[in-house]
């Protein structure tokens, strides 16, 4: 079987403050989360992640943790990332609306440099914020090329509808939008993301297969998931990872790519793929594929990360 970490591969469903190094956590003040521990509920998931952003307090503690963000990434075989970062939220917490989100720009431009990834940036917003955040999160992409997308997180029980507005005027502006959707709620959610919030791509959608309009919807319009498996596990949203449902969603003719969430690391996150549901490597290489194709780079970086997958595939 060849090396998954060699796999070439795109990410584009993490978060930057999920995937922040234990040893960084513990310079910073903090206590690492338990690797794979299962999480009691949401809450509990969103107040550790609350804790290691607080430890976040000036330009180079974002710096650092983006920096290192694309070593780790391309030793795992990731060519290209979209990294999901709330920079609005830091900016308030600090008094600084610029500084957070440019830390990190700087951060990820000099590991790009040294690594020899690629990376772009996707601003999210919780659902359960007010909808201003969301208006400087928009002012805040706008001013820098490197930000590809907003879009909504956080409970799925907070509608996307007062956000609509915002959605447009992000659209205006040439932003692509990407919205968890289908993760701790059902179809509907899922729907309004792509009626009212205009998605092009869907964080998680694993309850999709219980609305069949729906998966014909996505399957037609060919609108990639990020499945994010172990993810999904830790957070009790599925039983186990032998249940979950991406193989479901493959046969069903979706456009499946695998991630992370910032829980696990992207080739590890392959391996159990592999192990659990006895994917050969064709269809590992695959699914590399789709997150390639999935992702917003530019047409010229989605077919040079095309072909090494197939070196990869034939090698």
């Amino acid at each position: 079987m060849r090396d998954l970490r060699l796999l070439p591969k795109a990410h584009l469903h993490t978060h930057l403050e999920s995937t922040v190094r234990p040893a960084t956590i513990r310079e910073l003040g903090g206590e690492p989360p338990v690797q794979d521990r299962p999480f009691t509920d949401f809450r509990e998931f969103a107040d550790q992640r609350a804790m290691v952003r607080a430890l976040l307090r000036d330009h180079e503690h974002f710096r650092r943790i983006a920096e290192e963000f694309c070593q780790d990434e391309a030793a795992q075989g990731v060519r290209y990332a979209e990294v999901t970062f709330t920079a609005a939220a830091h900016g308030e917490r600090l008094g600084d609306p610029d500084m957070p989100l440019e830390a990190v720009l700087e951060g990820l431009a000099a590991g790009e440099q040294r690594y020899g990834i690629q990376t772009r940036i996707i601003l999210d917003h919780s659902r359960r914020r007010p909808v201003e955040r969301l208006r400087r999160s928009l002012t805040l992409a706008t001013r820098h090329p490197r930000v590809v997308a907003v879009g909504l997180a956080g409970d799925e029980a907070y509608p996307a509808a007062p956000f609509a507005e915002v959605f447009l005027a992000a659209r205006e502006a040439g932003l692509h939008l990407v919205h968890h959707a289908g993760e701790t709620a059902g179809p509907a959610s899922v729907w309004e993301a792509l009626t009212v919030g205009h998605a092009e791509r869907i964080g998680h959608g694993i309850r999709v297969l219980e609305d069949p309009d729906l998966v014909a919807e996505l399957r037609g319009r060919r609108v990639p998931l990020e499945v994010c498996p172990s993810s999904n596990v830790l957070l009790g949203l599925v039983p186990s990872l032998a249940e979950h449902p991406l193989p479901r969603l493959v046969e069903a003719g979706l456009t499946v790519t695998v991630n992370t969430d910032g829980e696990t690391s992207p080739a590890a996150e392959y391996q159990r793929v592999r192990e659990v549901f006895g994917c050969s490597d064709a269809e590992l290489a695959n699914l590399a594929r789709a997150s390639v194709e999935g992702s917003f780079a530019p047409a010229e970086v989605k077919a040079r990360i095309g072909a090494e997958i197939g070196r990869w595939l034939s090698g």
